[in-house]
């Protein structure tokens, strides 16, 4: 049997607060004081792309290091990200999701 590592009540405590006022502070350095102000055009150009960047750098860890998987790599998730890939190419974000939850679906339930 694993030993797991417990935490007190008051160290859980502090450490829920100061991540709860960390992401506070954080929201509200955008939100609280540019959230009235134009921004530069410069910077909307860039902030266009945030949303592009963010879902792949979600994703990517889990097609190349599943964590289904122990870590090693899987055809079927790399298939699935490549249909996924080619739907988001051609059709846009809301057919990307669909095509790669479920050709990975298909895949694992065809292949085992």
């Amino acid at each position: 049997m694993i030993d797991t590592p417990t935490i007190d009540t008051g160290t859980f405590w502090l450490v829920t607060i100061a991540l709860g006022i960390g992401t506070y502070l954080i929201r509200f350095s955008f939100l609280g004081l540019l959230g009235g102000r134009q921004l530069p055009d410069w910077l909307l150009v860039h902030l266009r792309y945030v949303g592009v960047a963010v879902l792949p750098a979600l994703v990517t860890p889990m097609i190349l290091w599943p964590a289904a998987t122990a870590g090693q790599f899987d055809p079927l998730r790399m298939t699935a990200a490549l249909i996924a890939l080619l739907a988001g190419w051609r059709f846009g974000v809301i057919w990307t999701i669909v095509m790669g939850m479920g050709s990975l679906w298909a895949l694992q339930y065809a292949f085992g």
